[in-house]
């Protein structure tokens, strides 16, 4: 029974659908006949003003000639311009009454073609009469006017046109009768027409009545008849059809859907009966869950299947699959689960039904011997006993459930939950039973060799004492070692004390060398980067590229002094490595976006192969991975003028290199190339720091030869090497062997920590030579609203650095306020509430950076103002320093502008970014 409601109405509905059809029939009776007395009234109303004014106007022409020759005559015999009145007034008038006439009769050519006889002859009598004799007069030329008269020719073509005009009445006269006759006959239809639409009313009324009737009558006798019929002791599954769609139809829609639910209940409960029956055969715990996985498929709308048992160590196991296959194991789930993973751990957990829709068609195929389909709909339900979880099912389908397969499902758990119990403890009280009988024999087994063991310790009582002696011996001997070796351990650490001071010294020198050079770096590549961006279209392209230079030397030495502090940090072992999981199919696309500008350049072929024996995901080190194969990659591209330059990404199985210091199976990263090669007795040496295989200052290759020292000291903290091969003349091949651990053992290697700064932005920009948002960009606009009429204050001792930040900010229209010390900056700090940013530089001199935060925050209580550390120090120490003295953020220079106005505009939005890290 279709619920087609808006189709059709109920009893009342049709009771006034068919007055309402009964009073349309009326309506459409008078319509039809109140239009046919408006077509009458129309048609008298055209006979009496169409006719009336039709033959007015021939009058009106004939008067206008008639007018027009007794002017001409009148003037003629006069001279008297005064008779011309009327002439003058008919030759005007009867054109405009003609054109009246033509317009009424423009449906009828005969008298068209009459009418223009009429007019052709006026035409003529005013030419060649009418007009040629007031021409003639007026002239003065009498006896040409006498001899006109003498013959008056115009008289015949007035004669003419009163005859056609007498003629044109006449045929009007004609059709005026056939009008009135035509009248006559179209009110004679009218009454014979009232009388059919009256008989037809009657008999569609009465026609309405018996449908109407029929239609509540006869389907309520039906609905009667079937409800007897199935009380009488008839078929269950017999259903009332109702067509029409009224409270019948709810009727009857009401005992199907009783019907329905007794017969649902009564299928269910024989489900379940079905079901215990099948449970209560089986003692094993396999084939508890096969069963009842089985049987499942075939009471509900089920296609696949997956059932898991809680087993030991809280661990769900998988015990059946339905409708699996060997294809589809990966995809069925793992065979081991843990409380809390994934919807079926969590489900355990949970203790609750999950119900899945609109499934995507990756999730899960269902097979069948034609083809496959992915299901729209998943339950995944816990099976409880006494509110524990014993097992976790996950079903599919490629149709939802009804609500009553749902709950059948739920009473089908309770049971399987109470089955599974029973199984499981029966299991355990068998293997508890087992234990018992093996520790049994155990003991029995263990008594006898005790009694064995007690005489060979009688034996080896009586060597013990003679040892004893041997060692007394020995102890002496060591005692005098010992003395030895505490004097000797003394001298070693004296001597690690002195050299933990040299690498101190060192450090601390790098570190303020480093200070030293990146601060004139600072303003400098941030004014070159100013000129290249060109913001006033002020410098030629000649300027530009000394700018693009000045910026390229710029990073170039900024990359040396970050290689030089990479190097001192891994002399000193203080180099932090931190294991995470590495994709290695995103590998080839990094590498490719860091080389391919370069290749194309060279005209070099470039190419990144990844194996299939190589596993998705790792466990290393990914920013010195990057950092390794970035430096053997601008080895090679640097070497190679011709040719190609490729990686080759593989597993090797077994490794046996002394070298590497793992015996586990190794990835290795081969980059080859077809570059210059390297001569036997330069293998040793390019590894070694500041060494080249060409160290003469005419060399045709730059660099400053850290690069291979820094990259063989990063392999070999990530537990690998790199092994050079080549050939001189025919290229290289430089191969990264690293340990191929597929799982994370929470190793971490932490010699120091290294913080990444902006500045390898800033190198990265140096070579890349990309130009930063300009104003008519949308990320710009943004930036602009948050910083327009912002008041920054730049704190910084050095006035280049000042200069360099000013013009940077220039484009945002900000308030800059500049300081060059710290009693300054807390200066305005004081006088100037409305600062909304404090760039504060930290190596300044008597009041440094680190003191200013504090009195900032403490003293002068004001912990939510925004404050950015900038610093030429980077080391990791160095930025949770000033994190830790109040700082929001920290920058290392040489800073980048882009950097900078991003890292304001979060702050001021509020973000903090010192509890990011």
């Amino acid at each position: 029974m279709h619920d087609k409601r808006g189709l059709q109405l109920k009893i009342r509905g049709k009771i006034a659908l068919g007055y309402a059809m009964i009073l349309l029939m009326l309506g459409l009776f008078l319509l039809v006949v109140s239009g046919r007395i408006s077509a009458l009234e129309k048609e008298t109303v055209f006979l009496s003003d169409h006719d009336m004014t039709l033959h007015e106007l021939t009058y009106q022409i004939e008067k206008n000639v008639l007018d027009m020759e007794t002017g001409q005559r009148g003037y003629a015999l006069t001279g008297d311009p005064s008779y011309l009145a009327p002439y003058d007034s008919g030759t005007t008038e009867w054109k405009i009454n003609y054109t009246k006439l033509s317009s009424m009769i423009r449906d009828n050519p005969d008298q068209l073609l009459n009418l223009n006889d009429i007019q052709e002859n006026i035409v003529q009598w005013i030419k060649i009469s009418g007009q040629y004799v007031v021409d003639l007069k007026r002239n003065g030329q009498n006896e040409a006017v006498n001899a006109f008269f003498r013959n008056d020719s115009g008289k015949l073509i007035v004669d003419s046109i009163r005859s056609q005009l007498e003629y044109f009445r006449d045929n009007e006269r004609k059709l005026t009768s056939e009008r009135i006759t035509n009248l006559k006959e179209s009110n004679n239809k009218l009454l014979k027409i009232m009388y059919v639409l009256w008989t037809l009313v009657a008999f569609l009324a009465a026609l309405v009545t018996y449908l109407i009737s029929a239609s509540i009558v006869n389907p309520l006798r039906s609905v009667i008849q079937a409800i007897r019929s199935i009380a009488g002791g008839g078929n269950m599954s017999e259903r009332i059809t109702v067509k029409t769609l009224d409270e019948i139809y709810d009727l009857g829609k009401a005992t199907n859907e009783l019907l329905d639910t007794v017969q649902r209940d009564h299928w269910s409960n024989e489900q379940i009966s079905l079901m215990s029956i099948a449970l209560q055969e089986t003692t094993d715990l396999s084939v508890v869950c096969r069963t009842f996985v089985n049987r499942l498929s075939f009471m509900l709308e089920m296609q696949y299947g997956v059932i898991y048992v809680l087993g030991e160590n809280d661990q769900l196991e998988r015990k059946y699959v339905y409708a699996g296959s060997e294809n589809q194991e990966f995809r069925s789930g793992k065979t081991i689960i843990r409380l809390g993973e994934g919807l079926i751990g969590q489900c355990a957990i949970d203790k609750r039904l999950s119900r899945i829709e609109n499934l995507p068609a990756d999730y899960i195929s269902i097979n069948s011997g034609l083809g496959r389909s992915a299901p729209q709909f998943a339950v995944i339900a816990p099976v409880l006993f006494e509110n524990k979880t014993v097992a976790v099912l996950e079903v599919a389908s490629l149709t939802k459930w009804a609500p009553y397969h749902l709950e059948l499902f739920g009473e089908l758990l309770k049971m399987l939950g109470v089955t599974l119990n029973s199984v499981l403890t029966r299991m355990e009280i068998q293997h508890l039973y087992k234990e018992s009988q093996a520790m049994n024999e155990e003991l029995q087994i263990q008594s006898e060799e005790l009694q064995v063991q007690s005489e060979e310790l009688q034996v080896q009582t009586e060597e013990l004492q003679h040892h004893t002696q041997e060692l007394l011996t020995i102890n002496r001997e060591l005692e005098d070692q010992k003395a030895v070796a505490e004097n000797a351990a003394v001298q070693l650490e004296k001597y690690n004390e002195q050299l933990e001071l040299s690498s101190r010294y060192k450090s601390e020198f790098l570190a303020n060398m480093s200070h030293e050079l990146r601060t004139p770096l600072n303003s400098m590549l941030i004014l070159s980067q100013l000129l290249i961006e060109n913001r006033n279209d002020s410098l030629s392209e000649e300027d530009l590229g000394y700018a693009a230079v000045i910026h390229s030397s710029g990073s170039e030495l900024l990359s040396m002094i970050n290689d030089i502090l990479d190097l001192s940090k891994v002399e000193a072992g203080k180099m932090t490595v931190e294991r995470d999981a590495v994709n290695l199919t995103e590998l080839p696309f990094i590498l490719k976006g860091y080389f391919n500008k370069i290749a194309e350049q060279k005209n070099i072929d470039f190419k990144v192969t990844l194996q299939d024996d190589v596993p998705d995901l790792f466990f290393t080190d990914e920013m010195r991975l990057h950092q390794i194969l970035r430096n053997l990659l601008s080895n090679a591209f640097k070497f190679t003028v011709k040719g190609f330059v490729e990686v080759n990404i593989h597993r090797v199985e077994p490794f046996t290199e002394s070298q590497l210091l793992t015996a586990e199976p190794v990835i290795a990263f081969a980059v080859k190339d077809s570059g210059i090669g390297v001569s036997e007795a330069n293998r040793e040496i390019i590894f070694e720091a500041f060494r080249q295989a060409d160290g003469s200052t005419a060399r045709k290759f730059g660099g400053t030869g850290l690069g291979l020292s820094i990259s063989l000291q990063l392999a070999r903290l990530l537990g690998g090497t790199i092994i050079l091969d080549s050939k001189e003349g025919t290229g290289s091949t430089f191969t990264l062997y690293l340990p191929c651990r597929e799982e994370d053992d929470g190793f971490n290697t932490v010699f120091s920590d290294v913080w990444s700064t902006p500045a390898a932005a800033a190198l990265e920009w140096g070579v890349r030579q990309e130009i930063p948002v300009k104003k008519d960009s949308t990320p710009f606009e943004r930036e602009y609203l948050k910083l327009h009429e912002k008041t920054v204050l730049i704190v910084d001792d050095d006035i280049r650095n000042i200069y360099a930040l000013e013009k940077g900010l220039e484009p945002y229209d900000m308030n800059i306020l500049t300081a060059h010390s710290g009693f300054e900056c807390l200066q305005i700090v004081r006088e100037h509430p409305e600062v909304d940013v404090v760039l504060l530089d930290i190596m300044m001199p008597n009041l440094d950076g680190y003191d200013t935060l504090s009195i900032i925050r403490d003293e002068l209580q004001l912990p939510e103002l925004p404050i950015i550390a900038i610093s030429a120090k980077t080391m990791k120490e160095d930025r949770e320093k000033c994190l830790a003295a109040g700082a929001s953020d920290f920058i290392s220079k040489p800073v980048v502008i882009k950097d900078v106005v991003t890292r304001m505009c979060r702050l001021l939005d509020g973000f903090d970014f010192s509890k990011t890290h």
